[in-house]
């Protein structure tokens, strides 16, 4: 058994495909598939079904991936230490956040972040949760922002802040005295949700139990991509949809007049640092949860009874 092999493993992983899988790693498909099947040999075990299209593991495949990838991530640790490169704070750092998100977080906590290490070079993108933890998975990311619980086995969640939801409608059926709106308010017809991939939407499924009842009977099902999107068309159709708190900073002051606050319980998504879970840069992972709080305290409003920002141990 050596490094070489299990990166052909966890690389037909990734790919479901022995030649993708071949030129990811620079060598041939015949050789990748020689080398693979020297280490099923070894291990007397099969590690991949190949009677299947994509080519899949098998149970004890699975784990034995699972083992590949952990060692793997040591040893590029270890280098990284023999290099003089093991300081959490250098280097190449891969962040992706959610678009629910991104508009609104990033430019609050990366500058100062970039002021404070500069030896730190970020990569980042906007990313839905799915592709997030696609990539964390095949370690083409260090860390997610997304909106959690996730229940993933593989990821760890680091949760650092409560964000409320606020209701945004220009519909004159709704009360522009009233500052207050209970969920059994909105009308379902006239809701405007984002597309299935973004999280905000199961979240908001979940708040006004609409799983079984939206989208039936609607003359026009429109799925926005983006929270500016969903704005405008509720500004043409006087709808209402949901927003995070943190995009009311940015609204103008004309469109912040449509904003209502949700009556108590009031819904909150969740906000965490997402990573594999043999993520071990656990200075990188404080640093940067220590700033994201900082950034975001002064946008977030009081609320009674609970913590807003969470303290990290």
């Amino acid at each position: 058994m050596n490094i070489q092999q299990l990166q052909y493993i966890v690389a037909i992983d990734e790919h479901r495909h022995f030649q993708r899988a071949a030129e990811s790693c620079f060598v041939t498909p015949a050789t990748l598939s020689m080398m693979v099947k020297k280490l099923e040999e070894e291990l007397e075990v099969t590690i991949f079904d190949r009677s299947k299209q994509p080519i899949s593991p098998t149970d004890i495949g699975n784990s034995i991936i699972e083992k590949a990838k952990t060692v793997l991530y040591h040893i590029k640790d270890l280098e990284n230490t023999a290099k003089g490169n093991s300081n959490d704070m250098e280097g190449d750092i891969r962040i992706a956040v959610i678009p629910t998100l991104a508009p609104y977080l990033s430019h609050l906590f990366l500058p100062q972040l970039i002021q404070k290490y500069p030896n730190m070079r970020i990569k980042l993108y906007e990313w839905n949760t799915n592709q997030i933890v696609e990539a964390l998975n095949h370690d083409r990311l260090d860390i997610g922002i997304a909106a959690t619980p996730l229940g993933r086995a593989e990821i760890k969640e680091l949760p650092v802040f409560y964000e409320k939801l606020v209701a945004y409608t220009t519909d004159e059926n709704y009360d522009d005295n009233k500052e207050f709106i209970a969920p059994q308010d909105i009308n379902l017809k006239k809701l405007w949700l984002l597309e299935e991939d973004h999280c905000l939407r199961a979240q908001v499924a979940n708040l006004c139990s609409l799983k079984k009842k939206y989208g039936k009977n609607l003359q026009l099902d429109f799925e926005a991509g983006s929270i500016e999107t969903l704005l405008n068309m509720v500004n043409i159709n006087n709808g209402i949809t949901i927003l995070p708190e943190l995009a009311v900073h940015t609204l103008s002051p004309q469109r912040k007049l449509c904003v209502k606050k949700f009556t108590a319980p009031i819904p909150v998504r969740e906000i965490s640092l997402l990573t594999y879970r043999h993520f071990i840069k656990t200075k990188l992972l404080q640093v940067l949860a220590d700033e994201i709080k900082e950034a975001v305290t002064p946008y977030l409003s009081e609320m009674e009874g609970d913590k807003r920002i969470i303290d990290i141990q």
